[in-house]
């Protein structure tokens, strides 16, 4: 492809994955449902509290009983959370525990701290008006009622909304499935010894990690050498599951660039992006399945991800954008011109500073940052204090 800019490539990228927009929803049940968003309304099945019930421990009692000041009255049983209730009679208490239904008849609840008990009676020494301390069905939630909406990230509080009312499963959608797929013979997995030459593979869990934090699953992680048989392979079992497949590495213009060498002949676009890190992309469909190809660099793969990928997972996912902020530079930055560029920083008391250099090798000082500075292509000087646009990593 001839050179484009990074929105050139973002448009490009955009329609290869516009069929993620019209994922299935599918069924997930509470356990599983963490995180995931909501394809549907749920209404509640039930009243919630189902039945009217005890909000204290105490004595339930009829209210028009109790007199202005200390009245004493006979208890005549014991109610527990999970028990049927005994008809209540006027003139006289029933001891009754948090959650217990209300008996019929009573209409509030005397917390025990406010009674004294002797001899099988018990003194309530303040009066109580109808409908103290009485959780009334339906209070929280009626039958019918909406009780999430579309689109809701479930979080723990959703999931106990749900499990209150007795659902198992709900209404999901359906995350978008990645595969990924890392080149290069020189690497090695984490755990084993380094020979001559050779370097870990940080790029395998790194954009399996940006793919799932943003709302996808991942269940392929495969590593191929240079050998195109070895990458098609990969490749072939890739697709057959995947979404979308991401690679890295073996896009430039080297002499073992397998991933270029596989898929030009398939009809892959690659070629140069006018940004800095991660100039060298490439865009695929196999059998079906379109394929983002990154450069290797491990800071270059995972600004590739944030700017190209994370968007249209999250757009797919049904979770919300990312927004960029304006923010003011602490230190003058400078940036090539031509080149849409994109340094690491981190936010400070309301400005953001820079961290590491801008090199695409410099992974451990990227642990650093929590923003990406977007410096325009056209921008070579930012003098400190200037606003810049940063997105959050």
């Amino acid at each position: 492809m001839t050179r484009r800019t990074v929105a050139e490539h973002i448009s490009r990228v955009t329609d290869l994955l516009h069929g993620l927009d019209s994922l299935p929803a599918c069924d997930a049940t509470l356990a599983e449902a963490l995180g995931r968003v909501l394809a549907a309304d749920v209404h509640s099945p039930v009243d919630l509290p189902p039945f009217r019930n005890s909000q204290m421990d105490g004595y339930a009692v009829d209210a028009a009983s109790l007199a202005a000041g200390t009245t004493t009255l006979p208890v005549r049983a014991t109610i527990a959370a999970g028990e049927s209730a005994p008809s209540h009679i006027a003139g006289t208490a029933i001891k009754i525990m948090t959650g217990a239904p209300i008996p019929e008849g009573a209409d509030c609840v005397v917390p025990v701290e406010d009674t004294t008990t002797a001899d099988g009676q018990v003194t309530v020494l303040r009066s109580r008006a109808a409908g103290d301390f009485v959780r009334e069905a339906g209070s929280d939630v009626h039958t019918g009622d909406l009780l999430l909406p579309a689109g809701v990230v479930l979080g723990p509080r959703h999931i106990a909304a749900l499990a209150a009312v007795g659902l198992t499963s709900t209404r999901v959608r359906r995350r978008p499935r990645v595969a990924v797929i890392t080149t290069g013979t020189e690497l090695v997995e984490g755990g084993l010894p380094l020979g001559p030459g050779q370097i870990y593979d940080s790029n395998g869990i790194t954009l399996a990690s940006c793919a799932r934090a943003n709302g996808a699953e991942v269940d392929s992680i495969a590593r191929s050498s240079d050998d195109p048989d070895t990458f098609r392979k990969l490749l072939t079992v890739a697709t057959d599951y995947a979404d979308v497949v991401l690679t890295s590495g073996g896009v430039s213009m080297g002499d073992f660039e397998v991933v270029r060498a596989v898929l030009e002949p398939l009809g892959g676009e690659f070629g140069h992006v006018a940004m800095q890190p991660g100039g060298p992309q490439g865009t695929t469909v196999v059998d079906g399945v379109p394929v983002l190809s990154f450069p290797g660099n491990p800071v270059s793969t995972l600004v590739s991800f944030e700017v190209f990928a994370r968007p249209l997972l999250r757009k797919a996912a049904g979770l919300p954008p990312i927004v960029a902020e304006e923010l003011p530079v602490v230190d003058a930055v400078t940036s090539p011109p031509g080149k849409r560029q994109f340094l690491r920083g981190r936010r400070e008391g309301g400005q953001v500073k820079l961290v590491s250099g801008p090199g695409s090798h410099l992974v451990a000082g990227m642990a650093w940052a929590d923003v990406l500075l977007d410096i325009p292509a056209e921008v070579t000087t930012l003098v400190a204090g200037s606003t810049v646009t940063v997105w959050a990593l």
